[in-house]
């Protein structure tokens, strides 16, 4: 037996459970983990709260890194001791140890630690199929990222800088705006008191902007598109202040043609080459010094309720991990 969090009930954060649960020998095609740290992200709120829903009872989060304890039938580029890390469904990073499909699996190279591969693969791949695929970051461009000092943002702003772009990002402080500054964020704006419409369309001498990415949903998704030029892309791939109400797509041509996108990492990730070239340009960009995977936040698995309870309330920064 392990210990894991799990829920019974969809809810608030005291639905979370601290239990015991068998995992059992690998099956033809699957890997057992132990888990040495394990990756903290806003999708597993959706997951408890039932916004995205789960069969219950179920385990919570999708990203850890570990160690493998033993591979089942089929499994031949793993082995026992192998470092390895994922973020892949189903959830269940919630605990100890855990069976998880090999192909989700990549070996985490040499020079990063487990605790780093855990807080970076799932921030990690998601800020590489956004600038890298969704909308391709070049040289010149000019982008806006909201929730600059989160996990996905503070990647985003330090990889879309290296690739040669100008960095404009909503942050809620002061102390996020000069934490986001000192990662390539060129224009860090304070949403709470500045109109990041009027901020964008004055840095650009009112250009506006080829792309803006938005985690935040609700309260920004119609300012955003008021940020994007003609033919501009609004990548909506989040929804942290609740969902967008249905839309009617003429407001898109009303607004200058632009595109709209809500990707997810498990649709760029769809295949085993999907998660080997996305995990590799990711640790290729960390490993030539553009990415610092910043770990700012840590707490004991037992203690997952308290993290989500930070997390909600916007008191983390970077990324934050779960040690068993």
């Amino acid at each position: 037996m392990v210990k894991a969090i799990r829920i019974h009930t969809a809810g608030g954060p005291e639905q979370m459970q601290w239990e015991d649960v068998e995992v059992g020998a690998p099956a033809a095609g699957q890997v057992r983990v132990r888990h040495t740290a394990i990756g903290l992200n806003f999708i597993d709120v959706y997951h408890r709260t039932g916004l995205y829903p789960l069969p219950l009872p179920h385990g919570l989060g999708m990203e850890g890194a570990g160690v493998v304890e033993a591979v089942g039938d089929g499994v031949t580029d793993l082995a026992e001791g192998d470092r390895v890390a994922y973020a892949s469904p189903p959830p269940g990073s919630y605990a100890e140890a855990r069976l998880i499909a090999g192909d989700a699996l990549v070996k985490i190279p040499d020079g990063v630690d487990d605790e780093t591969a855990a807080a970076m693969m799932l921030k990690g791949m998601t800020a590489q199929f956004l600038i890298r695929q969704t909308y391709r970051v070049t040289a010149g461009d000019t982008i806006l990222i909201h929730a600059a000092a989160g996990g996905v943002g503070q990647i985003v702003c330090q990889w879309a800088k290296s690739l040669g772009a100008t960095v404009i990002g909503t942050v809620g402080s002061p102390e996020k705006a000069d934490l986001v500054r000192n990662l390539g964020c060129d224009h860090p704006i304070l949403y709470r008191e500045e109109d990041f419409v009027s901020r964008v369309a004055e840095i650009t001498d009112g250009a506006k902007l080829p792309v803006v990415y938005d985690s935040v949903g609700a309260d920004t998704f119609y300012k955003s598109l008021d940020c994007l030029r003609p033919r501009g892309m609004l990548v909506a791939f989040g929804q942290s202040s609740g969902p967008v109400p249905p839309l009617d797509i003429g407001i898109l041509a009303q607004k200058g043609s632009l595109f709209l996108t809500r990707p997810t990492l498990m649709s760029y990730t769809a295949t085993r080459a999907d998660i080997v070239a996305a995990a590799d340009d990711l640790f290729a960009a960390v490993g030539a010094g553009h990415v610092n995977i910043s770990v700012e936040q840590r707490f004991a698995l037992a203690d997952t309720r308290a993290a989500h309870e930070a997390l909600e309330a916007r008191q983390t920064t970077g990324s934050t991990i779960l040690l068993p």
